[in-house]
């Protein structure tokens, strides 16, 4: 795994936020598979990194939560608001701005001879 926790913990609230607008209604578990599953296995998230950025979300109001029992358990599923939604779409704008703006950084030439 190389993935920096320093780079995820400034690009976990888009994460989630880019899988809930994809996905639609998802629970914890969920999230950190899918996230799992389409890094290749390269990014892992821990349940102590993802629930205090669901919670911070949901008190923002830009998710809801829906409780059911599922196999005798229950389980919290999380979706977006309508102002998730928007949220959600500017966040994904930002973050592919960003990384284009990243990539030109580093792949200019260096001036230093």
């Amino acid at each position: 795994m190389i993935t920096s926790n320093e780079l995820l913990r400034g690009t976990l609230r888009t994460i989630v936020l880019k899988l809930l607008y994809e996905y639609g209604r998802m629970y914890g578990y969920e999230i950190t598979q899918r996230v799992k599953e389409l890094s290749g296995g390269e990014i892992q998230l821990t349940f102590g990194a993802l629930y205090p950025t669901l919670h911070k979300l949901e008190k923002e109001g830009v998710l809801t939560t829906t409780s059911e029992v599922v196999d005798h358990r229950s389980r919290k599923y999380y979706e977006l608001t309508k102002v998730g939604e928007a949220t959600a779409s500017t966040k994904i704008e930002e973050y592919f701005a960003f990384i284009g703006n990243m990539d030109k950084i580093m792949s200019a030439q260096s001036k230093i001879a």
